[in-house]
């Protein structure tokens, strides 16, 4: 029997898995800045410390003009961002 069908199958584990972290956009209103990247998600509590990414996600309602710098957003959550007023820099 060849070695390859004598080991034990194991399954693929991502190494990078986990690094973006989803963020909704109630929690944008909470935030007392207005403009918003990484490291205020990161001092603020909302995304742990060892995360890579960020992905706002149209859940709630915007009630503030924010600008988000270097974080990604969905579609959806683009258009009540600029509806609200807000821009986006950075990551697309």
């Amino acid at each position: 029997m060849p070695l390859q069908r004598r080991l034990p199958k194991r399954g693929f584990k991502s190494l990078t898995k986990g690094n973006v972290v989803q963020v909704r956009m109630t929690v944008l209103n909470a935030l007392p800045v207005d403009t918003i990247d990484l490291l205020v998600l990161k001092q603020a509590g909302v995304v742990p410390g060892e995360a890579l990414g960020a992905k706002v996600f149209l859940t709630g309602k915007l009630e503030k003009a924010v600008t988000l710098n270097g974080i990604q957003v969905t579609k959806g959550a683009r258009a009540a961002i600029e509806a609200a007023g807000g821009s986006i820099l950075g990551v697309e």
